[in-house]
């Protein structure tokens, strides 16, 4: 006999289930959606029926009229009444983005971080936050949740940033202290999700794509610090701790220049920002870039490699010495690599996919922890997936 707690389950997997089926192909029927998800049409129907009056997706002005059969309605995803925000914490800025659930940006900021320490850049989060959701709600836009990408290795499990170098910050349990902001700033209840921001960013070109995504991905965000947002099978792979993708620590150089994190030799001694802005040609730590590109290359195999952040819109000439530097090792090996291409939402991309987390995470109840609220202790919102 199944439990409550199982029905609501089966139903939040099934309602997924629908709207993944719209993202990916927008215009479906009912009754495609019943073939397509093998769901029966009289659970779509409801399922249908239920997402449209809470504005996730919408019935099309069109009809189908195939064959003598009866005309079929086609449903997309609601873009007009539902919105999502997210943030990103990067070394010396916030940026903000309101997002639509089909990854259209509604607005966005960006100021200078204020304070260095986890309060203060929690509070300053808050404000922007609450800024933003006044923006959404004079529009007549529903918050959905938020998302939030930070600069280091954060746990899922404990809410907890182990550490994020280039912060300063090492063990970090942020969670409760962004909880506790968020309430300070008077918002209501929303699921809240945190990751690191790479990975963020990598959601940005995942979730928001036309058609089926890519099956792997990664996006290699060059700032300060440099790190990677991988994709495989649908999830982000983010290790045990949240730590996955830290290649800016990767040793490049044995016993060679000292890092932020208090190693030798990571990447980010020879492509971080602080580096390039000290070379002649800034261009040339491309070379290094293509090293680690070559290395996700051959340790992932994705179909794709992204690469954006500040040192890239700075230094173009970034991403064509990776690309020169990729291809070499390509030729050399006799195997065709991944395409490198540019953030499709530049400067962007961590945010607006941070904004992508919550759908991520709230389309993938099975695989998904659950969310945050902002009042620490209340329960995430029946009404989200």
């Amino acid at each position: 006999m199944k439990t409550t707690g199982d029905q609501q389950l089966v139903k939040r997997i099934n309602r997924s289930v629908l709207l993944r089926l719209l993202r990916i192909q927008p215009g479906l029927s009912r009754a495609q959606l019943a073939q397509e998800s093998g769901l029966t049409k009289s659970t779509v129907s409801l399922l249908v029926r239920e997402l449209i009056d809470e504005a996730w997706i919408t019935e099309s002005d069109t009809v189908n009229a195939k064959g003598a059969g009866r005309p079929s309605t086609p449903l997309q995803i609601d873009g007009r009444t539902r919105a999502l925000v997210g943030v990103e914490v990067a070394v010396d800025v916030l940026r903000v983005a309101c997002v639509s659930l089909a990854g259209k940006i509604l607005w966005s900021t960006e100021e200078p971080r204020q304070g260095m320490e986890p309060v203060e850049v929690c509070q300053q989060i808050a404000c922007l936050v609450a800024r933003a959701h006044e923006l959404l709600l004079s529009w007549g836009l529903q918050l959905t949740g938020l998302g939030v990408g930070l600069p280091g290795a954060f746990d899922e499990t404990t809410g907890k940033v182990h550490f994020a170098s280039n912060l300063g910050w090492w063990n970090v349990d942020f969670l409760p202290l962004f909880t506790a902001a968020l309430k300070q700033v008077k918002l209501p209840p929303m699921p809240v999700y945190v990751q690191n921001e790479a990975d963020t960013a990598a959601l940005s070109e995942y979730e928001f794509v036309e058609g089926t995504p890519s099956d792997s991905l990664i996006f290699v965000t060059c700032d300060v610090g440099v790190g990677a947002g991988i994709v495989l099978n649908d999830r982000l792979f983010t290790g045990q701790y949240g730590g996955a993708g830290e290649i800016g620590h990767g040793i490049l150089q044995i016993n060679g220049p000292l890092c932020s994190c208090g190693r030798r030799g990571c990447a980010e001694t020879f492509f971080g920002a602080r580096t390039l802005d000290k070379l002649t040609d800034p261009s040339s730590g491309g070379n290094y870039l293509g090293v680690v590109l070559a290395n996700l290359w051959t340790t992932f195999d994705p179909s794709v490699l992204i690469v954006g952040g500040p040192s890239c819109a700075k230094y173009p000439g970034l991403i064509t010495r990776a690309q020169e530097t990729l291809k070499a090792y390509s030729a050399g090996a006799r195997m065709p690599a991944p395409p490198v291409r540019p953030a499709r939402y530049g400067l962007l991309a961590s945010a607006v996919g941070a904004a992508a987390l919550v759908l991520h995470r709230q389309l993938r109840p099975m695989q998904a922890p659950t969310g945050y609220a902002t009042n620490p202790g209340a329960p995430v919102s029946e009404d989200t997936l």
